[in-house]
């Protein structure tokens, strides 16, 4: 961006919206000293580095070692190299960081904290059905243990209405 009074480029840019009306200005650091704007004269990096050194350094305590410096003991990953690579060495690691890294499952899972994986869209409600037929079916020997023929009968017939699940009829 240029400055609006100049071929400059532009160090302030202010964006105000009053009503409903957005207006922006894009000012060189001499236009923005005259309009009373302050203009940084160190770099942004420089200012972030004074600002870091007034901060207290965080003590580790010495009995806990820090997370970085944590390992796999199957297969001795650090745990900084898999915040870098994004990639585990072997299943141990999944136990080994598990504080640290079970909140990324849960997002990529949708909750869950281990893998559930995907069916296939022919099977589909498959598990459902077997679950559901074989409930019917040990209700069905419970009422014919229990002489129910009424209710045997009625279990029948929604059996028969699952239809075959799983090649069984």
């Amino acid at each position: 961006m240029k400055c609006d009074h100049c071929d400059k480029p532009a160090v302030v840019h202010e964006v105000v919206i009053k009503n409903g009306t957005t207006s922006e200005v894009h000012l060189c650091a001499e236009h923005a000293a005259q309009k009373g704007y302050q203009v940084p004269t160190a770099p942004v990096t420089q200012l972030l580095a004074q600002f870091a050194g007034q901060i207290p350094a965080v003590q580790v305590s010495a009995r806990r070692e820090p997370i970085a410096a944590a390992r796999c003991p199957g297969c001795g990953l650090p745990f900084a190299d898999f915040r870098q690579t994004g990639l585990l060495g072997c299943p141990a690691c999944y136990d080994a960081f598990m504080p640290q890294i079970g909140a990324v499952i849960e997002r990529a899972q949708a909750g869950a904290v281990h893998h559930v994986g995907r069916s296939p869209q022919r099977l589909e409600g498959m598990a459902d059905r077997v679950a559901l037929r074989k409930r019917l079916m040990q209700e069905l020997e419970t009422a014919i243990a229990a002489e129910q023929y009424e209710r045997a009968a009625r279990l029948r017939d929604q059996l028969q209405g699952l239809g075959d699940v799983g090649g069984k009829a």
